[in-house]
């Protein structure tokens, strides 16, 4: 369909076509903006870039927990009780299909609605006035906008219909995967060096793409690709920008609402706000009668105030994950194994695959559901350990790879014993790294990929499903799961869109 006229409505998130009305509906129209206009207003097309962004973005109960149910698929959660459990138990179970759970549906659409965006974006600026560096700062990020969906999308799916541009035929084959790595890679590459540094950007930026974040995408892409030598040196380019990522210092504070604009750790990550947008994951781990708990970090008590919220759902932590940290390691110490209930009473959750998460320490200022935490997407000590991985690959294991890569990620954790590459082969180093990128990056939706890349995942799944508890798993678990399917709709409107094997 042929876009003739921008609305304001656009501009606050929704494009619309208009059609000819009979005179007596006909109204003098004030807000109407069309594409000229657009075009030659940066605050216009910024707006449009916006909404793009916010679509690259997922919050919300079944909005952020579009990210939880790649988790559920894995060994670390599980979940019971509330609305979502009826997405839930598809995923737990491995029962999914191509129409359910549809906040996957949901996923779909909003990651095509952000591709348009952009497209419009890309389609505007070139016949604008605005000057040469602004159009070409727009047109970056919105690149670099439409890439990361697209790797989401892959990542998730495979290969999907690249759509770049707005206007076009409804039916579009799937991309093929040599297609989709190389419009993936290609983008990233060529918007990387054009995109300024985080420290160019004012506050107000905040939250904006930076050469860190393509660079960094870049990184995760080449990584659950397997592209080795370029993981490394993207992992490299990310390392060496002048901004200067680093760690930081404390791993229990990383992901409150206090550090959001301060943190030098976060990449990338999903912006957001007790106004709009915001983060709901803890709303679930909150045990039912919880009232408080005191930590032993320097987050110290948390306690559930009359603003926030404590959802019927129940999201939960497997023993043999918990059991699994060293008892030295910092980064267990907010999975809380006890609570202080609203009756006073001391409430022991050990022993019954129910410790809870509050990694995303709660923000004393939330409003209902919403809490302001950032959502991690890429920190740099996926960095670090992606290039160690890249480069155990590429040569085995170095003394370099555990001194700078390695230790300082497991010395915040306070596990500070020296590690000599001498005491591991490439193997053993492969299977270590999996193990510590499953107790840093829990709860940070990295762990299906993780698992994929290193060919546990359908592996892992048997082994549950020999186990049957805390729920049975009752399908036949075969590498069709490695894939999620196209969602139904899309099958449906789209007749050139073939189906994964297997649904």
């Amino acid at each position: 369909m042929k876009l003739k006229y921008f609305c304001l409505s656009l501009l606050l998130g929704s494009s619309l076509t208009f059609t000819g009305c009979t005179s007596w509906l006909d109204e003098d129209v004030y807000s109407q903006l069309g594409n000229g206009t657009v075009a030659n207003s940066s605050n216009a097309i910024e707006r449009v870039l916006f909404e793009a962004y916010r679509n690259a973005q997922f919050h919300g109960n079944f909005g952020g927990n579009i990210e939880y149910h790649e988790e559920w698929t894995c060994d670390q959660f599980w979940e019971t009780g509330g609305a979502v459990n009826n997405h839930a138990s598809v995923m737990l179970q491995f029962t999914w299909d191509a129409s359910y759970p549809d906040h996957a549906v949901n996923l779909w659409n909003q990651c095509y609605r952000s591709i348009r965006n952009c497209n419009l974006v890309l389609e505007l600026i070139d016949g604008s006035t605005l000057p040469d560096d602004e159009k070409t700062r727009i047109k970056s990020e919105a690149r670099f906008i439409r890439a990361i969906v697209y790797y989401k999308l892959y990542m998730r799916s495979g290969g999907v219909p690249l759509r770049l541009k707005s206007e076009g035929e409804q039916a579009l084959a799937r991309a093929t995967d040599e297609e989709m790595k190389t419009f993936i890679e290609t983008e990233l590459s060529e918007v990387a060096p054009l995109l300024p540094d985080r420290g160019e950007l004012s506050s107000y930026q905040y939250g904006r793409a930076t050469r860190g974040a393509a660079y960094g995408f870049l990184c995760k892409f080449y990584l659950n690709t397997k592209q080795w030598a370029k993981c490394a040196q993207a992992a490299q380019e990310v390392m060496d920008l002048e901004f200067g990522y680093e760690l930081w210092p404390d791993y229990n504070t990383l992901f409150t609402v206090d550090n959001k604009m301060t943190n030098k750790e976060f990449i990338w990550a999903f912006t957001c706000s007790t106004q709009a947008d915001g983060c709901e994951i803890i709303n679930g781990w909150f045990p039912a009668d919880f009232k408080r708990v005191q930590t032993n970090t320097a987050v110290g008590e948390i306690v559930f105030t009359s603003n926030m919220r404590n959802w019927a759902r129940m999201d939960r932590i497997y023993d043999s994950f918990y059991n699994s940290f060293d008892p030295k390691d910092k980064r267990k110490d907010l999975i809380i194994t006890e609570y202080e209930n609203t009756k006073g009473n001391t409430v022991s959750l050990l022993n019954d695959n129910n410790t809870r998460m509050f990694k995303y320490v709660p923000d004393p200022n939330a409003v209902e559901n919403a809490h302001g935490n950032d959502i991690p997407v890429i920190r740099y000590a996926d960095i670090l350990l992606s290039r160690a991985e890249a480069l155990n690959e590429l040569n085995g294991p170095t003394q370099d790879i555990f001194d700078n890569l390695i230790q300082p990620v497991r010395d915040r954790a306070g596990l500070t014993d020296k590690l000599y590459a001498s005491d591991f082969t490439k193997e053993t180093l492969r299977d270590f790294l999996l193990k510590e990128r499953g107790w840093e990056f829990y709860g940070e939706n990295l762990r299906r990929q993780d698992l994929l890349r290193h060919g546990k995942f359908i592996e892992q799944a048997k082994e549950r499903q020999k186990i049957g508890k805390p729920f049975e798993i009752k399908a036949i678990i075969d590498d069709h799961f490695k894939l999620f399917p196209i969602p139904q709709t899309e099958i449906d409107a789209n007749p050139l869109c073939e189906q994964n094997p297997g649904y």
